[in-house]
């Protein structure tokens, strides 16, 4: 009997910690030059962290979201990082796709998945939306996540929009969770 109420108590202390504000984990990767880069070095910024991938269809079918997103937020004080934690994808790899896809925002490479498993993020693309005091604000799909979709043309970023515009204008953020859809994060064991 002990054992079951306990087991009732961490479960809703647990529940209760995912609904509240959860500052965001601080880490240091390389981006695709081999520069270290800080989270603490956007302190005080709206950030953007998605995690992304070369391979995955969906990923990808969103590459043009992400570079519009960022072309359309960053000269409103949002940073965006992609994050890339798949084991299978080489950071050459990761920055040839980059610069074929026309991503216009700093990407990471997240070699052994520590920030993904920081985050507890699984799939690809992910985003969180961080404020400028270091809460995650919004976690989820970028968009069409009522409808998941490989087909760029039908990729959107209506959820994580609303978030931003809801962060920029100081309002509560009305829907801080979606869910993300994607390929799987590919760890290492």
């Amino acid at each position: 009997m002990k054992v079951a109420f306990v087991f009732v108590i961490l479960f809703a202390v647990s529940s209760f910690a995912l609904d509240a504000p959860n500052k965001a984990a601080t880490f240091t990767l390389n981006d695709l030059s081999g520069k270290e880069v800080k989270l603490s070095d956007f302190e005080e910024k709206n950030v953007v962290l998605i995690f992304i991938s070369s391979k995955c269809p969906y990923s990808n079918a969103f590459n043009g979201v992400m570079a519009k997103l960022t072309k359309d937020y960053s000269a409103k004080g949002i940073t965006f990082l992609g994050i890339n934690s798949n084991k299978t994808e080489p950071i050459e790899e990761v920055a040839q796709h980059a610069k074929e896809k026309g991503l216009n925002f700093t990407i990471l490479k997240d070699a052994g998945n520590k920030v993904a498993d920081l985050y507890g993020a699984s799939v690809t693309p992910e985003a969180y939306v961080i404020d400028k005091t270091g809460i995650i604000r919004y976690h989820g799909a970028l968009g069409s996540s009522g409808r998941p979709t490989t087909d760029p043309e039908a990729a959107n970023s209506d959820e994580i929009r609303a978030a931003l515009d809801q962060l920029l204008a100081g309002q509560t953020i009305a829907k801080t969770k979606t869910k993300a859809f994607g390929c799987t994060i590919k760890r290492v064991s």
